[in-house]
């Protein structure tokens, strides 16, 4: 393996910075974190990257790097900017693409992390060799990058594929975004939990409360997680199962309508919601088919992510840099 084959990653996320120096077969050969919140300002952010990447650059030496590749919330590919991150401690619009190529002297790429996502799984994943496809993120949010043609759809100002913002439920539940019904307030691990404890309310206010397992966890522990609603499933709780069901009816419905707008080869989840496995994608699969012009019906895969959950996010952002 060449040296010449490396690229930088940088996975910017609201918590966590993780940085790391990536082959072009996607073995990572070192990786560090930063605290991004310890971080107020972006001019201290881009030390701090300065100061942990600055030696491994010297070490390899600058021709043998490719370039950087950067996932963040927010990125826009197209300005090379971070607009508007609700969840970065730094606000407006930060001209992150421009800073870190002043301060390291190399090509620099950006892009949001689904997008980065969906690169990494072209380049190292389900979608190799996969020209048409969408890559869905279900974590705390929905997150989604759309490829159409073997290029990432980025519309005319860089923030195309926002499935997670389409209108799921017309004045629905309301939306960290300011708006109410968005498909991630349904079909997102949050969006699983506010279902969860709707069913509970409800069945106890009927008087149907079921003695079962994730009734017993929601009064012993005063909150329900997802992975709650998933062990709760698998221990053939019905209430659980008729939450994964409701869940993977309004996405179903969700995906059929991008099916007509996009026409992919595959569906590829990605997240922490993602190991629900067929708990939630054979009803969801189900749910599609149902509501698909019969021109799509059979045609379009659901698969799971094929990135190792860890890594993920590390190399999409590098694989901006091959992309």
């Amino acid at each position: 393996m060449q040296a010449s084959q490396l690229a930088i990653g940088i996975d910017i996320g609201g918590t966590h910075t993780t940085v790391g120096l990536v082959h072009q077969d996607g073995t990572i050969s070192w990786q560090q974190q930063l605290k991004t919140r310890d971080y107020k300002t972006p001019e201290a952010f881009i030390a701090a990257l300065k100061t942990t990447l600055q030696p491994q650059i010297d070490r390899i030496g600058r021709n043998h790097i490719t370039g950087i590749g950067i996932g963040a919330p927010n990125g826009n590919y197209y300005s090379g900017t971070i607009e508007l991150a609700a969840n970065l401690p730094w606000k407006g619009v930060i001209p992150l693409t421009q800073m870190v190529e002043d301060a390291f002297h190399l090509p620099v790429q950006l892009t949001n992390d689904a997008n980065a996502g969906a690169l990494g799984e072209m380049i190292f994943g389900a979608a190799h060799h996969m020209k048409n496809f969408a890559f869905i993120t279900l974590g705390t949010g929905l997150g989604s990058g759309l490829v159409a043609n073997g290029q990432l759809i980025y519309g005319h100002d860089g923030f195309a594929g926002e499935l997670g913002h389409t209108i799921a439920l017309p004045e629905g539940r309301p939306c960290g975004c300011g708006r109410k019904g968005c498909l991630e307030t349904y079909a997102s691990a949050t969006g699983l939990v506010t279902t969860a404890i709707e069913f509970l309310q409800q069945l106890k206010q009927f008087e149907t409360y079921p003695d079962n397992w994730l009734a017993t966890i929601w009064q012993q522990k005063k909150q329900i997680s997802a992975h709650d609603v998933f062990i709760a499933a698998e221990n053939h709780d019905p209430t659980a199962k008729a939450i994964f069901d409701y869940t993977a009816k309004i996405l179903g419905l969700s995906l059929a309508n991008l099916v007509a707008l996009t026409s992919p080869e595959a569906i590829i989840f990605f997240g922490g919601m993602a190991k629900a496995g067929d708990y939630l994608f054979s009803p969801t699969k189900k749910y599609m088919e149902d509501n698909l012009l019969s021109v799509f019906k059979n045609k379009v895969q659901i698969l799971r992510s094929q990135l190792p959950q860890a890594n993920a996010a590390l190399l999409g952002a590098a694989s901006l840099v091959w992309a």
